[in-house]
């Protein structure tokens, strides 16, 4: 029963019958900004139930992209935690101003893993952004897909990292 209902909300949410529409066409992607973000010095949490804790203050930045562009607030953190597998899980959540003067809440989480044993690279580090927009000219975030990539600026002469957001399409 549960599932006739689902099935037919989804129907009415897509304009079609299920039944008579294909599967959708893979995703492709999209940039949405690449920013650089300023951290600041970690404060150590110490062990928890959990792992061992710390968080790195987000102090600043600008990010740019074909759509938006602007500066990083320094009112942000990322909240890690390094779990027993040898990956650190990472929760960032940091405010983008645009030049236009909207502000964004961004909640980007993910893993950053150690190389391997065996002296193997580490995976690159994905992360999964999720916005919090105000009303109007970028409500869109608010209704998209993302995916992030996550590295250490090398120019920088400061802690530095640089993330780029990709929209799913």
């Amino acid at each position: 029963m549960m599932r006739g209902i689902v099935a037919a909300a989804l129907a009415a949410c897509l304009g079609t019958a299920a039944s008579a529409q294909e599967a959708p066409a893979g995703p492709g992607l999209e940039l949405l900004y690449t920013s650089r973000v300023k951290l600041g010095q970690a404060i150590d949490v110490g062990e928890t139930a959990l792992g061992h804790r710390r968080i790195i203050p987000i102090i600043g930045g600008t990010f740019e992209g074909p759509a938006m562009r602007g500066e990083i607030l320094p009112m942000g953190w990322d909240w890690q935690l390094d779990r027993t597998d040898g990956c650190t899980q990472i929760i960032a959540d940091y405010f983008l101003r645009t030049d236009d003067g909207v502000i964004i809440n961004v909640v980007n989480s993910g893993a950053l893993c150690r190389p391997g044993a065996d002296g193997s690279p580490p995976q690159p580090v994905r992360t999964s952004p999720v916005f919090e927009v105000p009303r109007g000219r970028y409500e869109w975030l608010g209704q998209g897909g993302y995916i992030g990539t996550l590295g250490l600026d090398p120019q920088a002469t400061e802690p530095t990292v640089i993330i780029t957001i990709y929209r799913a399409n």
